[in-house]
């Protein structure tokens, strides 16, 4: 299979988002790395969802809380930027401020 550097990096943030789905889910608080993977995951999929990039704007405001992340990791996150796919083709949807 041939795919592209932008698929393989898709590829990597899904794996990391998986991970950080099965930690969450047994109560672990996720750090960085994980924390972001989840929330890019999160927006990629709703792009595919055919929601609007204003939709994902708020709605990745809610995706994690402070309680479900390691301590310092919403300060070290001001914002995350996802180059998501719409049926309309790529966007850039930037998320201020993600983990309130």
């Amino acid at each position: 299979m041939e795919l592209t550097p932008r698929e393989k990096d898709k590829l990597l943030i899904f794996t990391a988002a998986l991970l950080a789905e099965r930690r969450k889910g047994r109560g672990l608080k996720l750090n960085y790395p994980e924390a972001v993977a989840y929330i890019s995951a999160a927006i990629m999929e709703g792009a595919r969802d055919g929601k609007t990039v204003a939709e994902l704007m708020s709605e990745g405001t809610r995706i994690l809380t402070r309680d479900e992340v390691m301590e310092g990791v919403p300060e070290m996150i001001p914002d995350v930027q996802v180059e998501a796919t719409f049926p309309d083709g790529s966007k850039l949807v930037t998320v201020h401020q993600p983990i309130v």
